[in-house]
C-alpha cells in the first residue's frame, strides 16, 4: 500500500449448485491464496454460495438458510485475514428475496449490497425469484453465533478504510452496469475509487469483447478501478456455460484479465494515488455523498514488490499499428493548427530555421503538410540554415538535402561574423565559450528569422518541443521564440516516433535516407566548434536522457505523483538500464530545472496541444514563474 498502490483482485471458485458448504469451503481456499499473496481487495461472483444457477431451488427455505450458515462461517473465517472480500448470495428479507453482495472484513460483516436491476429477458429469469433491494442503507440483522448486530443493507454505501488513503470501495451486482444509469455512477461520485462488480454472465459468442468494453470504459468514465468477478466453472450447464471472465481495469486501461473457461484468480496493482490525482484535476467530476451510509475497516500498512507494467516510455504507444495511427493523427494536428494560422494571417510564407536536427526536421514535414492543405507552393517555405561555430558537415548537408527533397526553398546565411561583432560589440572575449557565447549564436539565429519574415511577409514557426520547454533548454528570446511553435507540446521521445514513421511512408527513397540520418545523428544545440569535425556537445551528457526526462514529466504532470513515487516508478521502468543514482541525479536535475525555467513558459508562443500533457500558460499549466522547488527537493533528499 505504499505509494497509493493496493493489490486487488477478482476470483471465480468452483462451486457446486445449491451446495453452500462445499462453496464455502472452495472461497475459503481462494481467500487464504489471496491474503497470503498480499491481496487486500477481493471481489468474487454472483451467488457464488449457492451457484447462480440454482433456478426455483432459491425458493427453498433449506437453501437460504444452508447460505445464511455459510456466510456465517465466512465471517468468522475471515478474521484471521488481512483483506476485505465480496461475496455473493441470495438474502430473504421481509418474505422476499434479494440477490446481494455480501462485504466482509475482519471478522465482520460490514454491508450487504443488494442488485438493483433484475434481468427478466432472454435466458434470464431472476424476477421469477429476486426483487430489488432499497438504494438507502436500511439497518439490517445479522445473527452470527451468540451476537447479533445491525449491518447496513442498501445499494448506497460506502466502505472506507482510513488506513489507506484513497481507498473506498462500493458494490454492483451483474446487471447493474449493463443499464443506463448504473449504481456505480453514484458511487463513484459519492467517493468511491474501487468499485467492485459480483457478476454471473454466461457466455456466448463474442460477448466477451463487449464485457471488456463495458468494464473499461466504467472505470474510465468513473476514474475509478474496476473489479469484475465473473461466474464460471461448476455452474449448471442445462442452457448456458459460464466461462469465469474476472477482468481488472484502472481508469480505462485493463491491468489483468483472467482466462476463460477456467477457475482461478485474477491480482493487479492498482494506483490509487493517481485515480485521487485525477479526480482532484477534473472539476466536473463532482462529489456528491449525499444519503450514503458509510462503513469502516481497517487494514495494516505493507509493502510488497510492485506487480505492475510500467511504461518507460508513456508518450509512445508500443504496438505498431497504434503507433502509426498516432503519429498520423499529431502530424495532422499539428499541420491543421498551422494551417488555419497561415489561412488567418494572410501569410504565404513561412520561414524556419533548419539545422539538421530532429526537431526543425519535424516542424518542416509538419510545414510542408500545412502548404499542401492550403494548396501553397512548397517553395514558399524559407528553409534557411545559418552555420556557425558548432555547425558539423553532417548537420549542415542534411539540412539542405532536406529542404531540396521537399522542395522548399533554401537559403544559407552565415552567422560567425554577426555574432564575432556582437561579441565584441558588449566587450565578450570569443574565446570565453559561456553561456553569453553560446547563447549570442541562438538569438542571432532568431533574429534573422524574423526579420526575414518581416521582409517576406511571412510566419517563423517555431522548432523547440515539449521536453526541452520543461527543462528550460532554450534560450530565452531565441530559439524559445517563434510566430507558431508546432512542436511545443510533442515530448522528444515522440518527435523521434514521428521522424522515423515519416521515413517509413514517405515514397522519396532519398527523403527517407536524410530522414534515417538525422535519427541517427545525436542531439545538440551546436554551439560549441566541432572536436575533429564531429558534434562536440551533446545535449543528453548535460541534461541527462531525455527517455528519463519524459518519463519524469509525464508522472509529475499528468499523474500528480510525489518524488518519491516517480523515482519508485523510474526505477521499476529503467530497471536493468540506468543505475539507481543516476535515475535520482536527473530526478533531481529534473525538479530544479522545472521549477526554475518556468518564466520561459509563461511567454510562450501559441501552439497547437497534441496530447494529454502539455505546458502552455493558456492552457495546461498555470504556474508561478518564482514557485520554490524545495519542497520537493526536501523529499528526494530522503531517498
Amino acid at each position: 500500500m505504499k505509494d497509493g498502490f493496493l493489490r486487488v483482485a477478482a476470483a471465480t471458485p468452483e462451486v457446486r449448485v445449491a451446495d453452500p458448504a462445499f462453496n464455502a469451503r472452495s472461497i475459503e481456499d481462494v481467500l487464504k491464496r489471496a491474503d497470503a499473496d498480499g491481496v487486500r481487495l477481493l471481489v468474487l461472483p454472483e451467488l457464488c454460495l449457492t451457484a447462480y444457477t440454482c433456478g426455483d431451488l432459491f425458493l427453498q427455505q433449506s437453501l437460504l438458510a444452508a447460505a445464511q450458515e455459510a456466510l456465517r462461517e465466512l465471517v468468522r473465517f475471515s478474521a484471521g485475514l488481512e483483506l476485505l472480500f465480496f461475496v455473493g448470495l441470495p438474502w430473504e428479507r421481509g418474505a422476499k428475496l434479494c440477490n446481494v453482495t455480501a462485504a466482509v472484513q475482519g471478522g465482520r460483516l460490514l454491508a450487504l449490497y443488494p442488485k438493483q436491476n433484475i434481468p427478466n429477458y432472454g435466458e434470464f429469469y431472476e424476477a421469477r425469484h429476486f426483487v430489488p433491494g432499497p438504494r438507502k442503507a436500511e439497518p439490517e440483522p445479522f445473527f452470527d453465533g451468540g451476537q447479533t448486530y445491525d449491518v447496513p443493507f442498501g445499494t448506497d454505501i460506502l466502505l472506507r478504510c482510513p488506513d489507506v488513503p484513497g481507498l473506498t470501495a462500493a458494490a454492483e451486482v451483474c446487471e447493474d452496469l449493463w443499464v443506463p444509469d448504473p449504481p456505480s455512477v453514484r458511487h463513484a461520485a459519492a467517493g468511491a475509487t474501487v468499485l467492485v462488480n459480483a457478476s454471473a454472465s454466461d457466455e456466448t459468442t463474442g460477448k466477451d469483447i463487449y464485457r471488456r468494453q463495458l468494464v473499461s470504459a466504467q472505470s474510465a468514465r468513473l476514474l475509478c478501478a474496476y473489479l469484475y468477478a465473473d461466474a464460471g466453472e461448476g455452474e449448471s450447464s442445462t442452457d448456458l456455460v459460464f466461462a469465469g471472465h474476472d477482468l481488472i481495469c484502472e481508469n480505462g486501461t485493463l491491468l489483468a484479465e483472467s482466462a476463460r473457461f477456467r477457475t482461478g484468480m485474477t491480482t493487479a496493482d492498482i494506483d490509487l494515488g493517481r485515480l485521487v490525482s485525477e479526480r482532484r484535476r477534473m472539476t466536473t467530476f463532482r462529489a456528491d455523498a449525499a444519503g450514503y451510509a458509510t462503513a469502516e475497516f481497517r487494514l495494516k500498512p505493507m509493502t510488497l514488490a510492485l506487480r505492475r507494467f510500467v511504461d518507460p516510455a508513456p508518450f509512445v504507444p508500443h504496438d505498431k499499428a497504434d503507433r502509426d495511427r498516432r503519429c498520423e493523427e499529431i502530424l495532422s494536428i499539428q499541420s491543421m493548427g498551422l494551417k488555419k494560422r497561415l489561412a488567418h494571417t494572410g501569410a504565404k510564407t513561412a520561414v524556419l530555421g533548419v539545422s539538421g536536427g530532429l526537431d526543425s526536421t519535424l516542424a518542416l514535414l509538419v510545414t510542408a503538410r500545412a502548404f499542401d492543405l492550403l494548396g501553397l507552393p512548397r517553395a514558399g517555405i524559407l528553409a534557411v540554415t545559418m552555420p556557425c561555430f558548432g555547425t558539423t558537415g553532417r548537420t549542415y548537408r542534411n539540412a539542405c538535402e532536406l529542404a531540396r527533397r521537399l522542395g522548399c526553398t533554401l537559403r544559407e546565411i552565415g552567422i560567425g561574423s554577426a555574432v564575432t561583432g556582437h561579441l565584441a560589440d558588449i566587450g565578450h572575449d570569443p574565446d570565453r565559450r559561456d553561456v553569453t557565447y553560446e547563447n549570442a549564436q541562438a538569438r542571432e539565429r532568431t533574429q534573422v528569422l524574423m526579420d526575414l519574415a518581416n521582409q517576406q511577409g511571412g510566419l517563423v514557426i517555431g522548432t523547440g518541443d515539449m521536453s526541452e520547454l520543461a527543462l528550460g533548454w532554450a534560450t530565452y528570446n531565441g530559439d524559445h521564440m517563434s510566430m507558431y511553435a508546432v512542436n511545443c507540446s510533442v515530448p522528444k521521445t515522440l518527435v523521434r516516433h514521428l521522424v522515423r514513421w515519416c521515413a517509413d511512408v514517405s515514397a522519396d527513397p532519398a527523403l527517407s535516407a536524410v530522414l534515417l540520418d538525422v535519427l541517427d545523428t545525436p542531439v545538440s544545440p551546436e554551439l560549441l566548434p566541432p572536436a575533429d569535425g564531429d558534434i562536440s556537445q551533446k545535449t543528453e551528457e548535460l541534461v541527462g536522457p531525455y527517455e528519463l526526462h519524459d518519463f519524469f514529466l509525464y508522472h509529475v504532470l499528468r499523474c500528480g505523483c510525489p518524488p518519491a513515487k516517480v523515482y519508485r516508478l523510474a526505477k521499476l521502468a529503467f530497471a536493468g538500464r540506468y543505475p539507481d543514482g543516476t535515475i535520482l541525479k536527473w530526478l533531481r536535475s529534473f525538479y530544479r530545472r522545472f521549477f526554475a525555467q518556468q518564466f520561459k513558459r509563461s511567454c510562450i508562443p501559441d501552439g497547437p496541444k497534441v496530447g494529454s500533457v502539455a505546458l502552455s500558460p493558456r492552457g495546461d499549466l498555470r504556474m508561478p514563474s518564482d514557485a520554490s522547488a524545495a519542497l520537493w527537493l526536501r523529499e528526494l533528499d530522503l531517498l
